[in-house]
């Protein structure tokens, strides 16, 4: 079945409609890895996004029980050049557009997405529909803004234990976390609770966590305000760790602000320097805001930088066992170069907690 995918500047993008075989409506974002798709489909920080696949091919190894991150998808639709409709693995259950038919994603294969991430590029991030080529009259559909805190939405709706053994015991605030986050967590021997985004500090505090983790999420992290008190509170109490939105609020939460990409970092081969070292790693990204430079805080300072256009990717605090970054060290989809961050928190838990003893034998 023919279909369009419409933007807001009036252009249209013609190809085939996989999927379920509706109207999909978001802001159109691209992402550059060669594989992954998977975890790019189910990872929450999509929320309200439809996703091009730079890659030609997408689908080739069909969807697996055991690459999701999260139990449902949150983007609105799903773009690709080409579609694997005969995938070849071993764990394959079912090709690609069987499984967005069975979620209710709309998708569109057949598209030129050269031209169209070219535009992105030039344009920064448009709004759009995927929709059947005979709804396609630009004239007669409308462009609204999309809905904001939507990391209230894709939030847990209640506290779970995700592992519960282990020598460390983090609380894990879920603001869209992927599931390779806590599973990192769980490998290296820590008891992992999750918690709801709203969840208060005297609520987290009765839980009696050795570290806080703030996860990746969907969404303008200014439109998480709300949620800076109980963050500030939860820096200044416990060791703490960053991912993406997790990194852009612990920045708001000192006293930062953050700013809006052109058309933001999506991919699995995005080059990070670490300031400290020099050593330069290549990680798994996807954002749209960065946090701006010159609003910084004395207390925050920039431990890494994106090597191509030298945004801030990750801070630690100068006083306090608390650091983030802008990039995904869980690395699904992507490379493992950065999974070394996660021994760097546990090594702020056990300083912490060795401080603890110190003072409970003296």
């Amino acid at each position: 079945m023919k279909g369009c995918l419409v933007l807001e500047n009036g252009r249209k993008l013609t190809g085939e409609l996989i999927g379920a075989m509706d109207q999909g409506y978001g802001e159109v974002v691209f992402h550059t890895g060669m594989t992954g798709y998977q975890e790019i489909l189910t990872d929450p920080s999509y929320a309200n996004q439809i996703v091009v696949m730079t890659y030609p091919l997408i689908g080739n190894y069909g969807i697996n029980a055991g690459d999701f991150e999260a139990k449902k998808p949150w983007l609105t639709g799903f773009v690709t050049g080409e579609v694997c409709v005969t995938p070849s693995h071993h764990r394959s259950m079912k090709t690609l557009d069987q499984y967005l038919a069975q979620q209710g994603i709309c998708g569109l294969t057949g598209v030129d997405t050269r031209t169209l991430v070219r535009m992105i590029r030039e344009q920064g991030s448009l709004r759009g529909y995927i929709v059947p080529a005979e709804q396609a009259d630009v004239t007669e559909l409308k462009f609204p803004e999309l809905p904001r805190e939507v990391v209230k939405l894709v939030t847990t709706p209640e506290v779970y234990q995700h592992s519960t053994k282990g020598e460390h015991h983090v609380v894990l605030l879920d603001f869209g976390a992927k599931a390779n986050i806590a599973n990192s967590l769980s490998l290296l021997g820590c008891r992992v609770t999750v918690v709801p985004a709203t969840t208060s500090f005297e609520k987290i505090q009765i839980l009696q966590p050795d570290g806080i983790m703030l996860s990746n999420g969907p969404g303008d992290p200014a439109d998480c305000a709300d949620l800076l008190p109980t963050i500030k509170q939860l820096i200044e109490t416990y060791p703490t760790f960053g991912i993406c939105l997790g990194h852009q609020l612990i920045a708001l939460a000192c006293g930062a602000k953050t700013e809006k990409l052109k058309f933001g970092h999506r991919g699995s081969n995005h080059p990070v320097r670490d300031l400290r070292t020099g050593r330069v790693a290549i990680t798994s990204q996807n954002h749209s805001y960065a946090v701006c430079d010159d609003t910084l805080p004395q207390q925050l300072l920039v431990t890494h930088r994106h090597v191509n256009d030298g945004t801030v990717e990750g801070v630690m605090h100068r006083t306090l066992p608390v650091f983030s970054v802008q990039y995904h060290p869980e690395a699904c989809p992507g490379p493992q170069d950065a999974q070394l961050l996660f021994d760097q928190f546990l090594q702020l838990i056990n300083e912490r907690k060795g401080q603890r003893l110190v003072y409970a034998t003296s």
